[in-house]
């Protein structure tokens, strides 16, 4: 009987001291939040080269804020990391210029970026003939 009411009396003491370290996580979320709804984020400015880790700075009346960013050092540079595009297949290869063409749509822009609607990407034809498509394997012989 008493093993049970200490079990007891500790299933109560470990409840109400998770709810009691729920309730501070939700205190600090609200101490860093802002009343201001109508905010101006600049674009994600990188601390050293061109891409990796940076910041944005953003306005909302009288108040400031820098956000942690990163652009990814693989990304197309000329659209900016905050303009996010649906693109298409890459088209033919072109026999006069050497390079195929492919368009994306913008599908979303972050932070309020001004971003293009429709944006065009080349690349150099590729030289090698593929004789294999992708995912399939030779036959087997028996």
């Amino acid at each position: 009987m008493q093993v049970r009411s200490l079990l007891l009396l500790l299933a109560l003491i470990l409840l109400a001291a998770t709810a009691e370290a729920g309730k501070n996580k939700k205190e600090k979320v609200k101490k860093d939040g802002s009343d201001c709804e109508d905010w101006r984020w600049g674009p994600c400015v990188p601390n050293s080269k061109d891409c990796g880790l940076g910041y944005r700075e953003g306005t909302c009346k009288d108040e400031s804020k820098k956000l942690k960013c990163k652009i990814p050092c693989n990304w197309k540079k000329k659209f900016g990391a905050d303009c996010k595009y649906k693109f298409e297949s890459w088209g033919a290869c072109s026999a006069q210029t050497g390079v195929k063409t492919r368009s994306g749509i913008l599908k979303k822009a972050l932070y309020n970026a001004q971003c293009e609607e429709i944006v065009y990407v080349t690349k150099p034809c590729s030289s090698k003939i593929k004789s294999k498509s992708k995912g399939q394997s030779p036959p087997l012989l028996s």
